[in-house]
């Protein structure tokens, strides 16, 4: 996904790279902060509540990011147990890092659609005919991608299967005598990951789902 832009623009490549590399990191970060103002501490004792992202980016979810258009961080460390009031904590921190996708996927949409109204010719030529030139060029390309992988982050994690967040937000709605068996499946989060890559490959339901969310956020800029 994101690698074939190296080719068509490698200063729009790097920037965006670098702007994803920030979005995966506040994301994480925002279960950290979220945790915190809940009364777990764990995170900023492990050095977690920072925007150095070293601290965060896990190799693979990186790689997956620019090939597939979804990734992951390292999970910042959370001590549920520590969270008070439980339920109510434990759900500002599962939603915390889909709102702040959701927040940059908005900013995004915002400055595309700013430079679409002032310079609408760059903007045709970055997106449509794939030559980008100029500032509103790079732009364009940087915002449109940032905006639409972050919207895809958002969604994906909403899914309700561990490890992702879904499933931690559907634990804070359901009776707490079924939160042991969702934190048992944790052990499968690889082959969850494989299916739903495997998934859209193959244009399964997730799949669709995230091709409708770009279809929409394309419309909502674009008309």
């Amino acid at each position: 996904m994101l690698i074939q832009l190296l080719a068509q623009d490698p200063l729009a490549f790097v920037v965006l790279v670098t702007v994803l590399t920030f979005s995966l990191v506040l994301h994480e970060l925002g279960h950290g902060v979220a945790a915190y103002l809940f009364g777990d501490d764990t995170a900023r004792r492990m050095g977690r509540l920072t925007l150095n992202p070293l601290k965060h980016l896990d190799p693979m979810g990186v790689l997956l990011l620019l090939f597939v258009g979804v990734g992951w961080a390292k999970p910042v460390p959370i001590d549920t147990t520590r969270l008070r009031p439980y339920r109510a904590g434990l759900f500002a921190v599962s939603i915390a890092g889909i709102v702040i996708n959701l927040t940059l996927a908005a900013l995004f949409g915002f400055l595309l659609y700013a430079l679409k109204e002032a310079q609408p010719q760059a903007v045709y030529f970055a997106l449509v005919e794939r030559q980008p030139a100029g500032w509103a060029g790079l732009l364009s390309l940087v915002a449109f991608y940032a905006g639409l992988i972050n919207l895809i982050l958002a969604l994906f994690n909403l899914v309700p299967v561990p490890p992702l967040d879904g499933s931690r937000i559907l634990m804070a709605l359901v009776p707490v005598r079924y939160h042991p068996l969702i934190w048992q499946l944790d052990r499968y989060a690889l082959y969850t990951f494989v299916l739903i890559i495997a998934d859209m490959q193959l244009n399964g339901p997730i799949s669709r789902m995230l091709d409708w969310a770009q279809g929409l956020y394309f419309h909502a800029i674009f008309g």
